[in-house]
Order: C-alpha cells, then structure tokens, then sequence
C-alpha cells in the first residue's frame, strides 16, 4: 500500500492519545532536533513514543546545544504533573542508554512497547530486529553504519546531500523497508496486535495486511521529517512542515554542555508545555 503522508500545519486543537517519533540521531549533524522539539512543543498528547535511535551513538560529546534543549524537554515531560506518558523504546544505535536516560531524563527505557487503544493491541518496537545484517553484524555495522556515516557527514556539504542520498540507497539496496515490515507484520501477528510502529529504515510507510496495519514513522534526519498520531480519527503519518527559521547553519559546540544540562532543563519556560497532554 501506498504511504499515505498528511501535511501537518502544526496548530491542532484535538488531543492525540500517541505521538510517535523515531530516529533523531542527536549528535549526528544531520538531526533536525530544533524541528522535532517544535513538533513536541505544538501538539497535544496523552502518550509518547520516542521509537529508536534518538542517539547516534553513545558519545554524547557529540551533541549540540539544540540535542540537549530537545532532552531537557523529555525530562521536562516526563514529569507526573504534565499527565503525558513518555516511553522510550531502544534502537540499535542507542543500545546500552537504559540506565543513562533513566537518570538524566527520568524515562524508563523497553525493548518493545505495547498498549491498548479503543480495544485494539498496538507494539512499538524500533524495527532492528528485523534488520538482519544488523544483527548479526553489530561491530561492523557500528563501524560502517555509525562511525562512518557521521564521518561523512562532516565531508559532506552544508545540505548534506551526498550522505542523505547514500542513507537513502542503502535503505533501497537492502530492500530495507520490505524487510522490516514483513518481519513486523508477522511478529504482530504472533502476538495479536491489530497495529505495530517502527523506526530503523528511514522511510514513512503504511502497509496492511491480513488485518494487522504496520506503520513506519520515518527519520528527523533527512529532507522530509515524518511522525505518527494514533487518536479517535484514526493512525496518521504527517509531514513537518519546513519554516524559514529552520534554515541554519547549526549550533557550534561548547557553549552548551552536559554538566549544564539540568540548570537549562529548569530553565525551560512552563509555557512550552500548556496544553499538552490535556
């Protein structure tokens, strides 16, 4: 089935019971972490899934002051008092976080998530498992598919073209995406879920099958940047909506580092967060 991707105006009056996002490679030059915490920011929901891969990897010296304003806003979040649940679900380049996330942003981190909506099983699994090469080749993959490709990314231009365009013939050489929800579709099944959420390939798609909906929310690293909204309308893949604010060269390094972290996360203005999960 086609994918089916709605242009978001970001303005929603409805409140979603899931937001769904995957992907965001913080420390990788190619995270659009300013658009995504803007997404976070102006939605409403009772529920969210951070679906994989929110690290590129584990060397946190590599982020941005706009990757700690994002993980200041999680922690922020996932505070009782806003009545929004926060789920973090592991990916293969943020596996071995656990027991940072559960200290620096107060989430509880799975393996796979599973939920209840309008009596139907929903699982949110970030989709590596179904990666093959992944995981049986983890030092290499790690090598070339994480080292190298943030590498890369500081050869390429100032748009990131070349290693946009790489991420994307990779996807397409492994047949990555088919893989991924084939080997999701089934393992709903196994399991009696009606819907399964997954990462990993980069690609936003919708796939239904013998009465089970796979869905793909995308990447926050490429030209277009997807989510998912599960609510009483349905399960929706939209599109962020680019602004003329969005284009920066991106943050230096430095000014804005880890032991800063939970005085900036204070700071945040209590306005940013009126409304969501309402």
């Amino acid at each position: 089935m086609a994918t089916k991707v709605i242009a978001s105006k970001v303005v929603v009056p409805r409140v979603y019971d899931t937001l769904v996002l995957s992907d965001l490679h913080l420390g990788a030059d190619l995270s659009r972490a300013r658009e995504a915490l803007r997404v976070l920011q102006e939605n409403q929901y009772r529920r969210l899934i951070l679906l994989g891969d929110i690290f590129a990897d584990l060397n946190f010296g590599r982020l941005k002051k706009e990757h700690w304003k994002f993980l200041g806003f999680i922690r922020k979040l996932s505070n009782p008092k806003r009545n929004v649940e926060v789920v973090w679900v592991e990916g293969n380049h943020d596996h071995g976080l656990a027991p940072i996330m559960s200290h620096l942003v107060g989430v509880r981190v799975y393996q796979e998530y599973q939920w209840e909506y309008r009596g139907l099983r929903h699982i949110a699994v970030h989709g590596h498992q179904f990666d093959g090469f992944v995981v049986n080749n983890v030092r290499v993959g790690y090598l070339i598919g994480t080292l190298l490709y943030l590498q890369l990314q500081k050869w390429d231009s100032k748009n990131k073209t070349v290693t946009r365009f790489l991420d994307r013939l990779g996807t397409r050489w492994q047949r990555l995406s088919a893989k991924v929800a084939e080997g999701a579709l089934a393992h709903a099944r196994h399991h009696g879920a009606a819907r399964i959420f997954c990462g990993h390939t980069h690609e936003a798609m919708h796939r239904h099958e013998r009465g089970i909906d796979y869905f793909n929310c995308g990447a926050w690293v490429d030209a277009q940047l997807t989510y998912i909204t599960v609510g009483e309308e349905g399960v929706h893949i939209h599109e962020y909506i680019e602004r003329p604010e969005d284009s920066y060269s991106g943050e230096e390094r430095g000014d804005f580092e880890a032991g800063d972290f939970a005085g900036e996360a204070e700071l945040l203005a209590d306005g940013e967060y009126e409304g969501v999960g309402r």
